[in-house]
């Protein structure tokens, strides 16, 4: 029976690691197989999409999924059905997973210029999925998440809450070597010039990336960390774009820089603040209408799903969420029996006259007891938590400031919170012929604001000569 079970391994490792990559047409190890890849894009994208949310702009939407699908149709796996998303992100990043499923945040359309540079970036990463990039990571990510498991701290089931540790894992797909970024970055051009679109904008776009100075915040990882070396690649671009245009002469490739812009005319830029903000160590939700203190130095990651706080070195975590239990009573037990933990004490408290239940437990973990204090508030028709957690040994040092947190959520009446609203992108039409300066000067733009508004303009130099009627990219105050 050993010999028999060791022979259907071998047999079936042979099978897999045998798979013909889709794009170069040779034979290659692979853990994972076609349909394996698939249900994992499955199963990923209704996480990713409650994580992170998705844009609420049915019209673009629909012309991001468009212009994919056009590409799509023409690449190495036409047959593969993909989904496209514009994620409610402010983070300048796209990406992919396994199976066809590419998401593009509203954070990049805000920095990028024209369609033709909307179709690199797609391309490229729809580029990872047809040469099997994503699932090859995957692998990775599975034998990464292995070694998390028995190596970490956080007992089965904690990491729903922290959203880090799986965060972590799920995330190292999206860092490619060397070699699959230059492969995507030559699908990227070859699909968009398949399609009718300079791919020369692609490379103009990095120009872009290699001037900004880093994430944006929000939760995911941003396009210079997981596409890096951005100035080496505009010349690389610029050479694979002659190359593949010269394969169709004759032939006419478009920007169609004012079509882009006009569909991304009222984007929101940076973060919403309706979906929560932090200022002067306070929490404030304008659409739920509460807040609540946070720490100083503690990083806040706002993310759709929860908002995550964590110490610079990591050590202790709260997270902060919506539950479905219909009571705080209800939500607790729930708690302490789906993560079998050790009641240390639990008693109802009042939260600025709201019913709640106070939690401390412990739960033993390979590495030793982690040691938390819970929250369950009930406000008005919902159930909030908060948890906190670190390493036992450390859990006094932390433990008044949860309780300064957990017990400071009340509800928002400040009218200048609620009204808080995003700044949004606004396109405007050049007067006159004039410089890029003095035409931001002309829309009310002055001081360090005009280096970012060039930014988003391509990264335009001040003093680039601008003529009458072009478009432009502001950032409308939304305070």
């Amino acid at each position: 029976m050993k010999k028999q079970i060791i022979s259907l391994i071998a047999i079936i490792t042979f099978v897999i690691s045998c798979a013909v990559n889709p794009v170069t047409g040779k034979r290659e190890f692979m853990l994972i197989s076609e349909q394996d890849e698939i249900k994992m894009g499955r199963e990923y994208d209704p996480q990713i999409t409650q994580m992170y949310g998705v844009y609420d702009d049915a019209k673009l939407q629909k012309y991001v999924d468009d212009l994919g699908q056009r590409m799509v149709r023409i690449s190495h796996r036409s047959d593969l059905k993909f989904e496209i998303k514009v994620m409610d992100s402010p983070v300048v990043n796209a990406f992919a997973v396994p199976g066809g499923y590419l998401y593009i945040t509203r954070g990049i359309l805000a920095y990028l210029n024209s369609e033709a540079e909307l179709a690199g970036v797609m391309g490229h990463e729809i580029g990872h999925v047809t040469a099997r990039h994503s699932a090859q990571q995957q692998s990775k990510a599975q034998l990464a998440q292995i070694g998390m498991a028995a190596g970490s701290i956080f007992v089965e089931g904690f990491d729903q809450y922290s959203g880090l540790a799986g965060q972590a894992v799920g995330m190292l797909f999206l860092k490619f070597g060397r070699d699959d970024e230059r492969q995507s970055d030559r699908l990227g051009v070859e699909y968009s010039t398949k399609v009718g679109y300079d791919a020369h904008e692609m490379a103009g776009f990095f120009n872009v990336l290699n001037a900004l100075s880093g994430g944006t915040g929000g939760g995911l990882p941003d396009f210079l960390s997981t596409h890096p070396n951005p100035a080496d690649r505009v010349v690389t671009v610029n050479k694979l774009a002659d190359k593949e245009q010269n394969k169709y002469k004759g032939k006419t490739y478009v920007a169609n820089r004012d079509k882009y812009l006009n569909q991304i005319n009222g984007i929101i830029f940076g973060n919403d603040p309706q979906q929560g903000f932090v200022e002067n160590n306070v929490f404030y939700h304008p659409g739920l209408k509460f807040q609540f203190p946070t720490p100083a130095d503690w990083t806040v990651n706002n993310l759709p799903s929860q908002v995550q706080m964590v110490t610079k070195d990591e050590q202790a975590i709260m997270v902060f969420k919506l539950e479905t239990s219909d009571s705080e009573t209800q939500a607790a037990s729930k708690f302490v029996s789906d993560n079998k933990l050790t009641v240390v004490s639990q008693k109802s408290v009042t939260v600025h006259g709201a019913r709640a239940q106070e939690v401390i437990a412990t739960a033993n973990t390979q590495q030793g007891v982690l040691q938390l204090m819970a929250y369950f508030i009930k406000k008005g028709s919902n159930v909030y938590s908060f948890m906190g957690y670190s390493a036992q040994a450390s859990y006094a040092s932390y433990a008044n400031t949860f309780k300064t947190t957990m017990s400071g959520l009340k509800t928002l009446t400040d009218r200048s919170k609620l009204n808080r609203q995003p700044d949004r992108i606004r396109v405007r039409k050049v007067a006159s012929g004039t410089t890029l300066e003095n035409a931001l000067k002309s829309f009310g733009i002055s001081g360090d604001n005009l280096q970012k508004h060039a930014l988003i303009n391509g990264a335009m130099a001040l003093n680039t000569q601008v003529k009458k009627g072009m478009l432009l990219k502001t950032i409308e105050d939304g305070k």
